[in-house]
């Protein structure tokens, strides 16, 4: 199953230049391990406002990319932090990783396309 939509992307993405998307691409690859790590600390923390930002900033990030079951799940994190909600938000973030992880395979086979 496809996390990100392909043509979505393309077409989103048609008047920038290659080296830009590129960019955008491996600026995301870059941060995204760094990024899951933040928000299992801000879960094991507990600290609930600093999920809702990070959930939200990551949110937005893979918005950018067209993958809408991925983001919703970023959007569930954020909606865990903003509520301090406790319940569920342990396997919420294996779920979410679980997705995030199979949607960096197809962003690095989408870069293939711009390289």
């Amino acid at each position: 199953m496809a996390f990100i939509s392909k043509d979505q992307f393309i077409e989103n993405f048609q008047y920038f230049d290659k080296e830009v998307v590129l960019e955008i691409i491996n600026i995301f690859i870059d941060e995204y391990p760094e990024r899951l790590q933040t928000l299992r600390k801000n879960i094991d923390d507990g600290d609930f406002d600093q999920l809702r930002f990070n959930a939200h900033s990551i949110k937005g990030v893979i918005a950018n990319f067209v993958a809408p079951e991925v983001q919703n799940l970023a959007k569930e994190l954020e909606m865990k932090g903003t509520n301090k909600e406790t319940e569920g938000v342990n396997d919420l973030y294996d779920l979410f990783k679980e997705k995030a992880d199979q949607m960096m395979d197809e962003l690095k086979e989408i870069k293939k396309h711009y390289e």
